[in-house]
């Protein structure tokens, strides 16, 4: 394991382009289970969660081309495994979406608990209510086993909660599903646009992308497909509020600017001195004001992904505000750890915290317990006075590439230590 030691106090300025959606690449990769033609993806994150993904789709039989790179060549096998290896699975959450193309092609599946942030306190129920609505049966062992001896069928089902996993996890087994599929109260975040765009361009027929309510035609086969990833617009989030927090000035590049008006917007309530213009978010030097209270919404609400980082930076802002995360209880819990760097904040409950600012942070050992919080209480060390040692690094890496050689192209002294 290795630890981010991070010398504080130090504005952050340059450009910083950002890689493809992270939210988007792990369901898209699964996707090529689908066919045993080829898909090509383009502008794939670098990242350890899809270094994982791909080495479970080679366990099951696939063929992986340019591991590694931002692009890749994905082919199925003819007839891939159905029990994904366990340990694997153990570290990526996105592995739960295998389950949709194995029941639709081998009829039957075997997964072990997924992994990720928060496991054992973020439940599948709603993933479970998709595949049995599609007629898929639960098995009795360990971890979640599924068949569907005689193929999975069309349903009209409505889901009891937004998940974005388990709209994408219903739309992967239903697109070669017998019949017609409806699922309502689907998520409608960009990357569950992007899967239906990649499976309508592999022969999928697909109706409502972008909408609460999603109308799929099964098709009895899904050829190969070529697709370029939007750009991800949390990790552009994440580097704006980085310039803000060290009140630097950093032109973000590479994702879409109506993804990330929910967080411009915000960042402008703040008074941050940012624009989006020519397809870049640009970011000033200057100071900031509390937004009053900070709620996480669905889509295109604000999203839980950047509460974190937004938490630290409303340790920097003038006043108090709420942060009320209802999505994830655990978010709030790691960012405890700002107390002992003198920031000023108060959890009321496991969703609610209070932070006053702005507090001079100073430097400390941190604790990377989940991957967003993570990069936050990086982006804390870098407004702090004196050194941080942030870890495990390998956390943040799940989903940030680079993080070393960026952080130190924009100014920052940090070094990674093993």
């Amino acid at each position: 394991m290795s630890v981010l030691c991070v010398q504080g106090g130090r504005r952050l300025e340059g450009v910083v382009t950002v890689g493809g959606n992270k939210n988007a690449a792990l369901p898209l990769i699964v996707a090529s289970l689908l066919t045993t033609e080829p898909v090509t993806l383009h502008n794939v994150p670098r990242i350890r969660d899809v270094d994982v993904l791909l080495e479970l789709l080679q366990g099951l039989g696939s063929t992986v081309e340019g591991h590694g790179t931002s692009t890749l060549v994905l082919r199925g096998a003819e007839r891939p495994g159905a029990t994904p290896d366990g340990q694997l699975v153990g570290r990526v959450r996105a592995s739960l979406l295998l389950m949709g193309p194995l029941l639709a092609r081998c009829g039957q599946v075997h997964l072990a608990p997924p992994g990720g942030d928060f496991p054992s306190r973020r439940t599948l129920s709603t993933h479970v209510q998709a595949l049995t609505a599609l007629g898929a049966r639960p098995v009795e062992g360990a971890g979640h086993a599924f068949e569907a001896p005689d193929g999975l069928r069309g349903a009209s089902f409505y889901l009891d909660e937004a998940s974005v996993t388990a709209t994408e996890l219903a739309v992967l087994a239903a697109v070669t599903a017998h019949g017609e599929t409806e699922i309502r109260h689907a998520a409608t975040e960009p990357h569950v646009i992007e899967l239906c765009a990649l499976l309508s361009a592999m022969g999928a027929r697909i109706e409502g992308a972008g909408s609460s309510r999603l109308r799929v035609h099964g098709v009895s086969k899904l050829g190969g497909a070529t697709h370029t990833l939007r750009g991800d617009y949390i990790e552009a989030g994440t580097w704006a509020v980085i310039a803000a927090v060290t009140r630097g000035a950093i032109e973000v590049r590479g994702a879409e600017p109506e993804d990330l008006e929910p967080i411009v917007s915000v960042l402008q309530r703040m008074q941050v001195p940012c624009d989006m213009s020519d397809g870049a978010v640009h970011v000033r030097a200057g100071r900031c004001v509390a937004t009053g209270r900070l709620v996480t919404g669905l889509w295109p609400g604000f999203p839980s992904d950047m509460v974190s980082l937004f938490t630290v930076l409303a340790t920097q802002a003038q006043g108090r505000t709420l942060i009320h995360d209802w999505m994830y209880e655990l978010r709030l819990f790691a960012l405890e750890q700002l107390s002992g760097m003198r920031a000023d904040i108060f959890l009321c409950d496991s969703h609610r915290m209070v932070v006053t600012g702005p507090t001079p942070l100073r430097g400390r050992h941190l604790d990377t317990r989940d991957l967003r919080s993570g990069m936050a209480l990086i982006a804390a060390a870098l407004a702090a006075d004196g050194e941080s040692v942030v870890g495990p690094l390998e956390t943040v890496e799940r989903g940030y590439a680079q993080v070393v050689e960026r952080l130190t192209a924009l100014g920052a002294v940090v070094a990674r230590e093993d």
